[in-house]
């Protein structure tokens, strides 16, 4: 049976970008009732990515564990999955933490603490700050249906995992034989219907980006705040144009080829600011278009959209020491290497959600006791530095994933 395509021919990325342009286009007119319209299609995308998302990763972990058995390499696979994720993760961090030293933004004018006061506590509203103890447990569900209806990626990951090792250690009778192709049925039926998906994305691509033009008209970055900015971006743009083709290169993998595959992933990562809500059409391009093996991509790709956060590792990393910078701690270098660490584990056990790195964030700093005020005035930009981490790192995912693809076509 032929697989339909979900990639960039001509005409795709031509419909594509004509619907970026004309998104951005309308989010500028300031039309209401236009701007009302994309909210609700926006709306409407971002629930059905929703939708989809956790069944994603629910029967990818639950499948690819269960045939554990059958697929000589999965051990491999995870191995090489952590290994990649952590070296990805560390060297954002890195990165993030030289261009702080070598830019080293000062400290925020006092004239907005009201303002970024205010909106920390908006954000909030209804919002309770957790601490590390209360993350861990909200990842331990209580019934079935819990991780799958808040959207929590990391309890969906656990539950997965647990049936699958179940299934997959189990006497194989005609009884789990049988839940197992069950399972592998509804793997399918979902594929299909993020098939048809992507198909209408152009029509969300046009609300996304409106909305997007819309909230991105603000005010100019300047001063302090600009260069912690600069920082951030930077070392996201380091990240994905040459930390990550680096790492390909050196494994022998090109660069160009995974990021021309890829390029759907990237741009909804972008859009959607949700490593998460992007999954489905992330192993759709990496199966289709890279045509990495079913059993690397699914496996891979939603172990790594709950644990390979590079973007936000760097964002991390960088807010906490502009924040403490400017609550009155010294940033010495043994400062820098211990908030490096932190990030890497921070970043690691985040959602791909949107504003997921803002939150944590958040929660770190209120641990420390820094002036959460500077996370207020950080708040109005935080779009952009939100769309940039999110496509970083769905392209980490990617490339991880088609090094390890790679490596285990080599070694047969």
């Amino acid at each position: 049976m032929a697989t339909q395509q979900t990639g960039f021919s001509r005409k795709r990325f031509i419909v594509w970008m004509a619907a970026l342009i004309i998104g951005s286009v309308i989010g500028t007119l300031e039309i209401s009732w236009l701007n009302a319209s994309c909210d609700f299609v926006a709306a409407i995308y971002t629930r059905l990515f929703k939708f989809i998302s956790m069944p994603t990763i629910a029967l990818a972990i639950l499948t690819t564990l269960a045939t554990l058995g059958d697929h000589k390499n999965s051990g491999r696979i995870f191995r090489h999955t952590i290994v990649y994720t952590v070296l990805t993760t560390l060297a954002a961090s890195a990165v993030g933490a030289l261009l702080y030293i070598l830019v080293a933004p000062g400290n925020l004018p006092a004239a907005l603490q009201e303002s970024g006061t205010a909106a920390v506590q908006n954000q909030q509203s209804g919002i309770a700050v957790k601490s590390y103890v209360d993350h861990i447990l909200s990842v331990v569900p209580d019934n079935l249906l819990t991780p799958l209806a808040t959207n929590n990626v990391m309890g969906v990951l656990l539950v997965a995992a647990a049936a699958g090792l179940a299934l997959a250690f189990m006497e194989k009778n005609d009884n789990v034989k049988t839940l197992i192709r069950g399972i592998l049925g509804l793997q399918e039926l979902l594929f299909t219907l993020i098939k048809a998906l992507v198909w209408t994305l152009p029509l969300g691509i046009v609300a996304f980006a409106a909305q997007l033009s819309a909230q991105m008209s603000a005010g100019i970055i300047v001063g302090s705040l600009g260069k912690y900015v600069l920082v951030v971006l930077c070392g996201n743009v380091l990240q994905f144009f040459v930390i990550l083709p680096l790492f390909m290169l050196i494994r022998k993998v090109n660069p160009l080829k995974v990021f021309k595959g890829m390029l759907p992933a990237v741009v909804m990562a972008l859009l959607t600011k949700s490593s998460a809500a992007t999954l489905p059409v992330t192993i759709s391009s990496a199966e289709n278009n890279l045509k990495a093996k079913p059993e690397v991509a699914r496996f891979i790709l939603p172990v790594c959209c709950t644990i390979n956060m590079n973007g936000c590792a760097a964002f991390i990393l960088v807010t906490s020491l502009f924040t403490m910078q400017n609550g009155g701690t010294p940033i010495t270098l043994s400062t820098v290497l211990i908030w490096i660490l932190i990030s890497v584990l921070a970043a690691v056990g985040n959602a791909g959600v949107p504003m997921g790195c803002f939150f944590l964030t958040l929660s770190l700093m209120s641990g420390q006791g820094a002036p959460l005020w500077i996370l207020g005035a950080i708040l109005p930009i935080y779009t952009i530095i939100d769309m940039i981490e999110t496509a970083v790192n769905v392209w980490s995912d990617s490339c991880i994933c088609a090094i390890v693809d790679r490596e285990l076509t080599e070694s047969k």
